[in-house]
């Protein structure tokens, strides 16, 4: 089975597929190649945001990789994301219609008439955090936004959602990975119907390191963890990157691998060919270090 047919459902129209290629740090000298590397390899699901800098050019990647194979605007999975502003770094946060201007400008960007996925980036909203779901509500009934959602939301900001009496987000993008498990969230985002879509998958890896604008290293307890994902991955005949991809498809969330490399491209697509054990998921599952790496979920302006 191939990631193209193995997808969640968002709504009722909307069903994401189970595995996107990421383009975050990925330079606008390599994004429209990347783009269609990962379009001829088999991705059908591409996510980006307007924070990344390179829409312009993961547009050209999605428009030239639709056309080399063959493939209608339909067939491919877009997500984007409203940078919400951070009062913390002097960025004031955006209102409703400075939402939806955003939105435009990132369609414009990307080539687009509509993307199937919007989020707000981050929780950084403060007071403006409901206008600008609110924004993201009509985006959707505009058909700018096939689904709307969040990102990096925990608990206490989709309460907010929730207690307004809005309707909830589609999905929540978060850090999700064997040391970085959620459980609370998780629970709380099943009880709402909330798909999880986890980035940084990868952390894990021997070879990850800490990329700029992320706010802390691996801990120590992390890197004595290291060696165990790769004697798993041995006993299945694949890679760490997969083992650990695997381990997110199979809790059900999407995920959203990056490379640079098309044999790797194809590798992290590879997915569906073996299946983790019990007792290997449940070792996993004993292997929780907390909130991650990358983003905290908190809300510095609150």
């Amino acid at each position: 089975m191939s990631a193209a047919q193995t997808t969640l459902t968002l709504n009722t129209g909307t069903a994401i597929p189970s595995v996107g290629f990421g383009t975050y740090l990925i330079s606008n000298d390599d994004a429209e190649g990347a783009i269609r590397s990962a379009i001829a390899a088999g991705y059908r699901h591409i996510d980006t945001a307007s924070g990344y800098r390179n829409e312009e050019t993961v547009g050209a990647g999605i428009r030239h990789g639709l056309q080399s194979e063959g493939l209608s605007r339909a067939d491919l999975f877009v997500t984007a994301k409203l940078w919400p502003g951070n009062p913390a770094w002097g960025d004031a946060p955006k209102t409703g219609a400075q939402a939806v201007k955003e939105c435009d400008a990132s369609l414009s960007r990307l080539g687009l008439d509509y993307v199937d996925l919007y989020l707000i980036h981050a929780p950084y909203g403060g007071d403006m955090r409901l206008d600008q779901w609110r924004a993201l509500l009509d985006l959707q009934a505009s058909g700018k936004a096939r689904a709307v959602g969040v990102s990096n939301f925990n608990e206490s900001h989709l309460d907010e959602i929730a207690e307004a009496g809005l309707p909830m987000p589609d999905a929540n993008q978060i850090e999700l990975h064997p040391w970085s498990q959620k459980p609370g969230l998780m629970a709380y985002m099943a009880k709402h119907d909330i798909t999880p879509i986890a980035y940084s998958s990868l952390v894990p890896l021997s070879t990850w390191r800490t990329e700029p604008c992320q706010d802390s290293a691996k801990t120590d307890e992390m890197k004595a963890d290291g060696t165990a994902f790769k004697g798993m991955a041995e006993k299945y005949g694949v890679s760490e990157a997969q083992l650990l991809l695997r381990w997110g498809v199979q809790n059900g969330y999407a995920v959203l691998p990056k490379s640079l490399n098309p044999d790797r491209m194809r590798q992290n697509l590879d997915l569906f060919s073996f299946s983790i054990d019990d007792a290997d998921m449940a070792q996993m599952a004993t292997m929780d270090r907390g909130d991650g790496v990358a983003w905290a979920s908190g809300d510095p302006s609150k």
